[in-house]
């Protein structure tokens, strides 16, 4: 496909990454390993369908997932992969309806969705890398990316995806490096790094308002049920940073990068919070 211009792309590339549920079958709640402790409604093994999945594929308690305290179904993102199994790669035909293809489309969904996540990613590296080089590299990455997710369901579950996300996260690491270091040019910053858990920074629960995180490292980061409200986050790298719980009223992350709508939807907020302009407010930051 041919783009006029970055931007074009840009936004295209964002449009089929977003979630629409009317155009799938349900996969996330039948091709996902569920657990009640993980704010799911029931302990369900992958391939299972949710005991609220109706005929339909409509959730029977949608409108009150929050209510219910479902953290785990408000907060999933499959990057507009359900969609794209659903109606590209088995054009329009059901799990539901060909008992015969359904495990296959399960394995199918698992690796479009890790597919689509890169590709958000690479969006925004895209997006943000000023190096022309690497922005080229990105975008031919972009282009295979794309390619892989229109392969047949065979070749789809047959791909060797962990070589294909080392390439695509070496990217994302050297955009990360060159956005950060200019963010960070001649500021202190005083966030310990010593204390990890697993190799992850660990900064669960704790008061980081009065830490300069502009420009921070925060890949994989532990910051669940962190007080990060007013902070400012602009640079800050959140690629796999956990935000469950972590209080981001008034916080500032429009212009930090690598963030998906998954972890803002486990977070706390409010209208205050300042987004990048690819995510949205969850409707339950205002209740």
């Amino acid at each position: 496909m041919k783009y006029e211009n970055k931007i074009e792309r840009e936004n295209e590339l964002y449009k089929n990454l977003k979630i629409d549920c009317e155009k799938c079958f349900g996969l996330c709640c039948i091709a996902l390993y569920f657990s009640a402790t993980e704010g799911f409604p029931e302990d369900k093994m992958a391939g299972k369908p949710c005991i609220n999945l109706q005929n339909d594929f409509r959730c029977s308690i949608h409108k009150k997932l929050s209510q219910k305290g479902l953290k785990g179904c408000t907060a999933y993102d499959c990057f507009g992969a359900g969609q794209k199994v659903a109606k590209v790669t088995y054009r329009g035909h059901d799990w539901n309806q060909n008992s015969e293809i359904a495990k296959q489309m399960c394995d199918v969904f698992l690796v479009m969705r890790q597919l689509h996540e890169m590709l958000w990613y690479l969006a925004e590296a895209f997006s943000v890398q000023t190096n022309s080089v690497i922005h080229d590299e990105i975008s031919r990455l972009i282009s295979e990316t794309e390619r892989l997710t229109f392969l047949d369901a065979d070749s789809l579950v047959n791909i060797d995806i962990e070589l294909h996300r080392n390439a695509v996260n070496s990217m994302l690491k050297k955009t990360s490096e060159i956005i950060r270091s200019k963010m960070i040019s001649g500021q202190k910053n005083t966030l310990n790094r010593k204390k990890t858990v697993a190799g992850r920074l660990d900064l669960f629960g704790l008061d980081l308002r009065k830490i300069n995180l502009r420009g921070a490292d925060l890949r994989g980061a532990f910051l669940i049920a962190a007080n990060l409200s007013g902070t400012d986050l602009s640079g800050a790298d959140l690629i796999g940073a956990d935000l469950r719980d972590a209080d981001l009223r008034g916080a500032n992350l429009a212009e930090c990068i690598f963030v998906t709508q998954a972890q803002i939807n486990t977070a706390k907020g409010d209208a205050d919070t300042k987004l990048p302009s690819s995510l949205t407010h969850p409707a339950y930051w205002n209740r």
